[in-house]
């Protein structure tokens, strides 16, 4: 198996889809390459498409303040997004985008190897568990899937259009990133930890 950089060099010159003809640059992803903790988002928008990081923007600053609040810092989680590239206008991604971009992302979910997937919104929700999925009927609920745990929430971007910090959405994500920090907290330990060892 390849690392994350070497699969990132390559990610970088993709020409799968149509929207490797508007980016600025391909979005791959950021943080700890042997993280427990991964989130999946829907794909770039205009900051992270100039910046080339994902949730850099305002729905970035609200995923920040989420890691906070459960004690999780961001650069101990992986963050992508089911599309490398920003779809014109932030539209929604098509289906045959994100079936050209489904074998960057199996190969990182692989090469990460994370306990718990966090999938933000629709979008990342149907590509694990099925095009049927509703959000709203999932969220905060813990799934199996190829050895890991799915845990559904909200994206930060739907919160801050729906009412913001006072809505019930947004009380919701709250509750739902306190489960977030319960399924972490279960994980099994490394044996040397369960030993004393350090």
């Amino acid at each position: 198996m390849r690392t994350l950089e070497e699969a990132g060099a390559e990610a970088a010159t993709c020409t799968r889809c149509r929207l490797s003809q508007g980016r600025t640059q391909v979005v791959y992803g950021v943080g700890d390459p042997n993280a427990d903790l991964m989130f999946i988002g829907e794909g770039p928008g205009y900051h992270e498409d100039k910046q080339g990081i994902p949730f850099v923007g305002a729905a970035g600053q609200l995923l920040n303040q989420m890691l906070i609040e459960v004690r999780i810092p961001r650069d101990e989680v992986f963050i992508n997004n089911v599309v490398m590239c920003r779809p014109p206008g932030n539209r929604d991604p098509l289906e045959d985008e994100i079936e050209a971009c489904k074998p960057w992302l199996d190969e990182r979910i692989e090469i990460i190897d994370p306990v718990v997937i966090v999938t933000l919104g629709n979008w990342a929700t149907r590509f694990v568990l099925g095009p049927r999925v509703s959000i709203s009927r999932v969220r905060g609920k813990r799934f199996p899937w190829k050895g890991r745990t799915v845990i559904p929430t909200f994206h930060p971007a739907a919160i801050l259009h729906g009412g913001g910090q006072a809505s019930p959405q947004m009380d919701a994500l709250r509750s739902d990133f306190q489960e977030i920090r319960k399924a972490l907290d279960e994980r099994p330990k490394p044996i040397e930890e369960q030993l004393g060892l350090f």
